[in-house]
């Protein structure tokens, strides 16, 4: 019987719930995970993630250790050994660990720096982000453009992200494209866009100290959608994707042409099986939320053989 291929999948920043830690806490080795996670993010991930309040958990200097540590925390618990990792956004630092590239304890405090560093970026220009859903790429990459605002995120065939300036953000919305919906997000900056250009020493400097080892799944990186042979290069890149747009579209692609039997997208998931139910169709797919979806997401991966 030949084992055909899983994919686990890492959400990004916005996936985060209040209380999203509180029910994995009950195993005592998921609670010394968290622990050793919150020494290494200098943040009390424990009560951030059970306690907090949406406002809290919403600061990107929190949100994104706290996503991270949520998906490992899940990973941990799965159990399973994933064929292709891949992450959205900050959630690539989390299929770093998946792919064993560095520890959790390093995914986390890498998370930490980056979120208090584009936390900050953020701070000296007021810049948002709006999704653009529906309408013709084309159409969709002209209004952008016309508005002077920016790519930040190409999600699938259907989604794209733009950000910049409020006024631009403005324009954008009054002059849609054809068929075409302009959602404002409740982020703090325009992410992966030149915006961000002053975390990225900050970062560099604390993915230089971690010594990286070469993937041991199908590692993808979400600037390009392509397979990362190197540790090293794997860090390079969650430095460079902080002012470089997500293309979660190639991504999305990629794990078709590898052939990708079944997705389970680890807490707090939901966001990335949603778009892989419209551009992965017939793929298996589990988003795990809670120590519920185990059993679910333990059965695709158990599932795939032929």
């Amino acid at each position: 019987m030949m084992r055909t291929v899983l994919a686990v999948l890492s959400p990004g920043q916005g996936s985060q719930t209040p209380g999203m830690l509180r029910p994995w806490l009950d195993d005592p080795a998921l609670d010394t995970l968290v622990g050793e996670m919150s020494e290494a993010a200098r943040l009390d991930l424990r009560t951030l993630g059970t306690t907090a309040d949406a406002a809290t958990i919403t600061d990107t200097a929190v949100a994104q250790p706290l996503i991270v540590a949520a998906s490992l925390v899940s990973f941990a618990a799965l159990g399973v050994t994933p064929d292709v990792a891949a992450g959205h956004s900050v959630g690539e630092l989390a299929a770093l660990a998946v792919a064993g590239v560095v520890t959790p304890a390093d995914a986390v405090a890498l998370a930490g720096v980056r979120g208090r560093a584009m936390a900050e970026a953020a701070s000296a220009v007021e810049t948002g982000m709006s999704a653009v859903v529906g309408g013709s790429r084309d159409e969709v990459l002209d209004a952008v453009s016309r508005a002077g605002a920016v790519v930040a995120n190409v999600n699938s065939g259907g989604q794209v992200v733009a950000a910049g300036t409020p006024a631009q953000l403005a324009e954008l919305a009054a002059a849609p494209p054809s068929r075409a919906r302009v959602i404002p997000l409740a982020v703090a900056g325009a992410f992966h866009t030149s915006y961000m250009a002053r975390a990225v020493d900050a970062v560099r400097e604390a993915a230089a100290a971690l010594e990286p080892h070469d993937p041991t799944a199908t590692l993808l990186s979400n600037r390009d959608g392509a397979v990362v042979e190197t540790g090293r290069d794997a860090l390079d890149r969650i430095v460079s994707q902080i002012t470089s747009p997500v293309r979660w579209d190639l991504c999305s692609e990629r794990i078709a042409a590898l052939g990708v039997g079944g997705l389970v997208e680890l807490c707090p998931g939901g966001v990335l099986t949603g778009l892989a139910k419209r551009e992965l169709r017939g793929i298996p797919a589990c988003a795990i939320t809670s120590p519920d979806d185990l059993d679910a997401a333990r059965a695709i991966a158990k599932g795939l053989t032929a």
